[in-house]
């Protein structure tokens, strides 16, 4: 099973491909973010997203997407941005027909930390760790992006 992991961002999108070879084995096989230029009006940067996203889907095929939850803090702008550049991501998996698994940040950290409020260099060295990577998975968002793929293959469907 592919899992491809997601942290949405309209400045920067994180995304995580890895492999659940068994119940308790993920291969890392791909991570990196996408960029849109800061520059650029967001209805050209939301397209950037999306056919980031679906080049990866295209070439990876991943079986499920798991991605992160928002959540609201003080700024509601920021909040809607975050939820069109997470609608990006979950059109690119409905034009596949893939299975869309969210999880809230604090499910996703515990799942590679032990904690829900692990900061973002405990979780890369967490998905260092379960990925046996030589280095820290950079940037923070891939990471978070892994991280969120990892928690669906230990908590979602099971191995097939």
């Amino acid at each position: 099973m592919i899992i491809l992991g997601i942290d949405p961002g309209t400045q920067i999108m994180g995304y995580g491909l890895i492999e659940k070879t068994c119940r308790t084995s993920f291969l890392p096989i791909d991570y990196g973010c996408i960029r849109p230029p800061k520059q650029l009006p967001l209805p050209e940067r939301y397209c950037i997203l999306f056919e980031g996203l679906e080049t990866l889907i295209d070439q990876y095929k991943p079986d499920v997407l798991a991605i992160e939850s928002q959540f609201v803090l003080k700024n509601v702008q920021s909040a809607l941005k975050l939820g069109m550049a997470k609608g990006m991501a979950l059109l690119a998996a409905a034009r596949q027909k893939m299975q869309v698994y969210e999880y809230t940040p604090t499910r996703i950290k515990s799942s590679v930390t032990g904690s829900g409020r692990a900061g973002k260099g405990q979780v890369q060295y967490g998905v260092q760790a379960i990925l046996r990577l030589a280095a820290l998975p950079e940037p923070e968002d891939a990471a978070d992006a892994l991280a969120a793929a990892i928690c669906h293959a230990q908590l979602g469907v099971s191995f097939v």
